[in-house]
């Protein structure tokens, strides 16, 4: 059995007020802890975030690396965090930061997955009010089944 995409070890709880760039760089250190990816990939979802907003709507934004950091990737994986106060990401309000790296495709299933969630209001309403990382990862347990 594989690790799972999404471990509840990578689902966190922010406990204060960041920088878009430090937001960027936490979802990353999740990735490089769980050994999915090599620390240059945290750099390269930064320099990604130069050229390209990875806002997506509804409160979340997925950072991720350049098709130049393909060769950091270890193995497909997601970190989560959500912020108690709105993160400025380049004038849009984010609370929900998800890094994500995948092999091949297999991150773009993952991706669609956490898209249905994100546009459900009631869904992202049931996100923002949980009240530990536990009930986080159980309400995005979905992302996980295959």
């Amino acid at each position: 059995m594989s690790d799972p995409i999404l471990s509840q070890d990578s689902v966190r709880l922010a406990d204060g007020p960041v920088s878009r760039d430090d937001a960027i760089r936490a979802a990353g250190a999740i990735l490089v802890e769980r050994g999915a990816v090599e620390p240059a990939y945290v750099d390269a979802m930064l320099e990604r975030e130069g050229s390209v907003s990875t806002y997506m709507g509804n409160f979340l934004a997925i950072p991720h690396g350049t098709n130049d950091a393909k060769d950091a990737i270890k193995a497909s994986a997601l970190s989560f965090i959500r912020y108690p106060d709105a993160v400025d990401w380049n004038g849009d309000e984010v609370r929900f930061v998800v890094g994500i790296a995948g092999i091949d495709n297999e991150h773009l299933e993952i991706l669609s997955k956490i898209a249905i969630i994100f546009s459900d209001d009631d869904e992202v309403a049931k996100l923002v009010a949980a009240g530990s990382a536990e009930e986080l990862y159980a309400l995005l347990g979905e992302v996980n089944e295959g």
